[in-house]
């Protein structure tokens, strides 16, 4: 192994004593509205839907997340945009949207994480596909790769070894959103069009930890 190569941009690791490490999973719920600022019909979710016309709804304009972290998707079976609801509310599109450019008022399905953990949250990003290239380990919040030493606007491939985080187009949390986690693909995005079906590029600016 090139060790040359391995740099670290992190705060010293503080691992998570008790909480979910006995066994224990989180438990989730969420309340979605019909209509914004927590109007209209709504119903409670503790699991994933697939398909919220299933439900009888056209569409979800509000959202209250009470437990847990989950990821809403655009369209219906986990597909396009990928918005990180975390505990709190959201009356409106733009409070969940990362302040996309691709305006899509629009939400249709979404999933617990299961494998949120803040605090023991790990991952390596790399500057070119297959796990090659430099390679930076992250164990933090970056609202900026850059400014924190990455070498560039681009990320290659990652593997996320412990936990879930959220990655971004843009400097700040802004433009789209990647969801990854440990527990998906075994934790490994060998290249960028591994993200989700709705990524265009590999552009990545800002990643943080996602809250459980």
């Amino acid at each position: 192994m090139n060790r040359t190569n391995r740099t670290y941009m992190t705060h010293p690791m503080v691992m998570s004593g008790m909480g979910m490490g006995m066994g224990m999973s989180p438990f989730f719920k969420m309340v979605v509205f019909e209509q914004e600022h927590f109007q209209g019909k709504c119903q409670e979710f503790t699991s994933e839907c697939c398909n919220i016309k299933d439900c009888g709804f056209d569409n979800i304009r509000s959202i209250r997340v009470e437990c847990g972290a989950w990821v809403g998707y655009e369209h219906i079976d986990m597909e396009g945009q990928q918005f990180i609801l975390e505990r709190g509310e959201y009356p409106h599109w733009d409070a969940y949207s990362g302040n996309l450019s691709y305006h899509v008022e629009r939400m249709m399905s979404f999933r617990p994480i299961y494998c949120a953990a803040h605090q023991s949250s790990r991952m390596m990003i790399f500057e070119k596909e297959n796990f090659l290239g430099r390679c930076v380990e992250l164990c933090d919040d970056y609202p900026s790769l850059q400014a924190m030493g990455w070498c560039g606007t681009e990320v290659g491939s990652m593997h996320v070894q412990c936990g879930a985080f959220v990655c971004y187009e843009y400097p700040g949390y802004r433009g789209q959103q990647y969801i990854m986690e440990c527990e998906r693909h075994s934790g490994d995005y060998q290249r960028w069009k591994n993200w989700g079906s709705h990524c265009q590029t590999p552009k990545i600016q800002s990643i943080r930890r996602i809250h459980h």
